[in-house]
C-alpha cells in the first residue's frame, strides 16, 4: 500500500507565512505559469526537472509542493516521498491560494 500523502491547505500555508514560520515551498509549475505570479518564498523547480534536481532539495526538511490546482504537485509529492523526502501537497494549488 502506498504511504498516505500529507496535505496542507493554502489557508494553512498563508497562516504559516504570516506567522513567520520558516517553511520550504516548491512550486513545480511551468515557467509561463510562474511568470503570472508565485508565492515569493517558494523555490521554482519545474515538475519535469525534479528528478535531476533532487540534490537541491534538503532531505532533513519538510517541503510543501505547489502547482496550479494540486494535481501535479500531488504526483511530485508522491515521487519525492518515495525517494525518502518529507513532503506535503498543497491542496487546491495556486487557484485556491489566490482566492482571497
Amino acid at each position: 500500500m502506498e504511504n498516505e500523502l500529507k496535505e496542507i491547505s493554502p489557508f494553512e500555508v498563508k497562516q504559516m507565512l504570516k506567522d513567520g514560520k520558516k517553511i520550504s515551498l516548491i512550486d513545480v509549475r511551468e515557467d509561463e505559469e510562474v511568470a503570472e505570479g508565485k508565492i515569493p518564498e517558494a523555490a521554482h523547480i519545474k515538475m519535469g526537472e525534479i528528478p535531476d534536481r533532487l540534490n537541491e532539495i534538503d532531505k532533513n526538511e519538510e517541503h510543501i509542493i505547489i502547482c496550479r490546482s494540486g494535481r501535479r504537485s500531488e504526483n511530485v509529492a508522491y515521487f519525492l516521498q518515495d525517494q525518502g523526502y518529507k513532503v506535503k501537497n498543497m491542496t487546491g494549488g495556486m487557484l485556491d491560494y489566490n482566492q482571497d
